[in-house]
């Protein structure tokens, strides 16, 4: 196994690291810090988040810049404040025992004078924001033109979050003639077309598959209907006594119902959302960093940049619209060689999202069931015995009282006095209360809607529907009973179904040359639910304009509204 030694560092890194508790380089250290010590080329390093990733770059900077100059000699990207904060920080720890070594942290949120002023005391090493580093360049506060190196991190995430121009503008003030090291936990085209226009003949080093996750981290989904969501959260808080959770939300309104909610429900929580001032926002960091807040309820864009090593758990309350952003939330746990777990609360309309991540993760979620309130409790007890077996004795106090306590109790057995000791801990645990979750039927029809199969139909609200009309049509016209079709949502001019697997070709070869009253029916299968069905999406728009892809209603027709004048036989239907 190799060692901080055989890398080729300088003895004042050896020793500030040790100092810092590092013993062995984790793998990305390992392949890509002797390539950057060699000097003079350009590396694409693909790793994970959380993989040390800051370490495998800065270390090589600070072996190869001119500390003896005061020109800014290194120019390190990130996309938020946090991560840049933490960058600066942890180069200037790594410098410890190297003079002369000025790091300046440039981001927006701050008094931007005093970063002015600690560019021009000679920062050879600037650590920027996107945002930030344009506002210097157009007040022509920071010179480029001397930068050796240029260093992308979390590249994937800048242009997630919208900087490609910001990071074009950047990279052509700075000269030609340099170095650049592109890191990266994926590899999207936008972070391809960077390395072709701005490196030359890049070394690419890859630690684990492309685009694959953390191998330390477990995935598990849970099935569970959309309004069971918060009720599905506080049963994994409780059963997980010793969770340090961030919880994904898509918007910030949501966000903060959910933190609110917990927080009302006795839960240690606190929400992290654009909303906030750049103080508050610092404040609830600071809370979750020192652990006194369990779960930090975020949204994508706040989140981005937290470098915390002990979040045991992500709870994706709600999974991304952009599913490579998964990869970024579960990298938030399993950071420095630890293991974590990243959870899914999956509603129904969820199934082709897991597949799809399990696609760019190359990585199988598991299946689980929340645990059951009996199941709560015995974790509970078992981590308070967790906790009276770390406890440590005073044994001069214990001393004076213990022979007193051993007479009163010296008529009660070993088994007697646990249980009794139990007992009375288990009277004091908050009451879990039952709810839909712990109803059999509801959990079930969750997962029976997820192993369902989502189709289009082309029949809705103007051809005089409502769900019950839709579901007794489609029955009547392909023989399959009425329980193994779900009418999920009913449009104007069309609708979504669920049907079980095996039901899957009976209802696409019954509708196949039906009409309703004049019009032809059309059924056409979601792309990420079912692929291999992806030829019934070509019928009238090829495989690029499909009606469901173009996620658009057709306008209505007269003829539509003719068809509110039902004959006869169309009105039994829509009864």
């Amino acid at each position: 196994m190799s060692s901080f030694e055989t890398l080729g560092l300088s003895s004042p890194l050896l020793k500030a690291i040790g100092d810092m508790g590092f013993e062995e380089p984790t793998p990305v250290q390992s392949k890509v810090i002797p390539s950057l010590l060699e000097g003079n080329t350009d590396v694409v390093a693909l790793s994970q988040t959380g993989t040390g990733k800051t370490a495998a770059f800065g270390l090589p900077l600070l072996s190869l810049l001119d500390f003896n100059s005061r020109d800014s000699q290194a120019l390190i990207l990130c996309p938020t404040r946090e991560l840049c904060i933490q960058i600066a920080r942890d180069l200037q720890n790594f410098s410890k025992y190297i003079p002369e070594v000025n790091v300046a942290a440039i981001y927006g949120g701050a008094n931007i004078r005093n970063q002015i002023l600690e560019i021009q005391k000679g920062a050879q090493i600037i650590v920027g924001t996107p945002g930030r580093m344009i506002d210097m360049i157009q007040r022509k506060k920071v010179r480029l033109s001397t930068i050796r190196y240029v260093v992308l991190d979390e590249a994937d995430e800048m242009l997630n979050m919208g900087f490609k121009e910001d990071l074009d503008t950047i990279l052509s003030e700075t000269p030609h003639e340099k170095n650049t090291w592109l890191f990266s936990a994926t590899m999207p085209d936008e972070v391809s077309r960077i390395s072709k226009n701005y490196m030359h003949d890049p070394i690419e080093v890859t630690v684990g598959s492309r685009n694959s996750g953390n191998e330390n981290i477990e995935h598990i989904y849970y099935a569970v209907r959309n309004h069971d969501k918060y009720a599905a959260l506080k049963r994994i808080a409780d059963y997980y006594q010793d969770i340090y959770a961030i919880v994904f939300c898509r918007t910030k309104i949501e966000t903060q119902q959910v933190a609110d909610r917990l927080i009302k429900d006795g839960y240690s929580a606190d929400a992290l959302h654009g909303d906030l001032s750049q103080a508050q926002r610092d404040q609830v960091m600071k809370r979750f960093r020192n652990k006194m807040v369990q779960m930090l309820v975020a949204t994508d864009v706040a989140a981005r940049g937290i470098d915390i090593n002990d979040v045991t758990h992500v709870v994706n309350y709600n999974l991304p619209d952009e599913l490579e952003n998964y990869t970024h939330r579960s990298g938030r746990t399993a950071r420095a060689g630890k293991k974590g777990i990243s959870i899914a609360l999956a509603g129904p309309q969820d199934v082709g999202k897991i597949k799809t991540i399990e696609r760019i993760l190359k990585r199988k979620f598991e299946r689980g069931k929340l645990p059951t309130i009996k199941e709560v409790q015995e974790q509970q007890l078992l981590h308070i015995v967790e906790n009276v077996k770390g406890v440590s004795i005073d044994k001069d106090r214990m001393g004076a009282i213990l022979p007193g306590i051993l007479q009163q109790l010296e008529n009660m057995g070993r088994e007697e006095l646990i249980s009794r000791f139990i007992s009375l801990e288990f009277g004091r645990l908050p009451v879990i209360k039952p709810c839909s979750i712990d109803d059999p039927f509801n959990g079930s029809h969750a997962e029976d809607e997820m192993e369902r199969i989502k189709l289009y139909i082309n029949l809705g609200k103007y051809d005089g529907l409502d769900k019950r009309g839709l579901l007794l049509f489609i029955a009547k016209t392909t023989g399959i009973s009425g329980s193994d079709i779900i009418i999920s949502e009913i449009k104007n001019s069309f609708s979504f179904i669920k049907v079980k697997q095996e039901k899957l070709n009976a209802l696409t070869l019954g509708m196949k040359g039906r009409s309703f009253g004049k019009r032809p029916v059309r059924v056409e299968i979601r792309n990420e639910d079912a692929p291999e069905f992806s030829r019934l999406r070509d019928r009238k728009y090829g495989p690029q304009h499909s009606t469901f892809e173009m996620g658009q209603e057709r306008k209505p027709k007269r003829s539509d509204h003719a068809s509110f004048k039902r004959t006869s036989r169309q009105k039994s239907f829509a009864r």
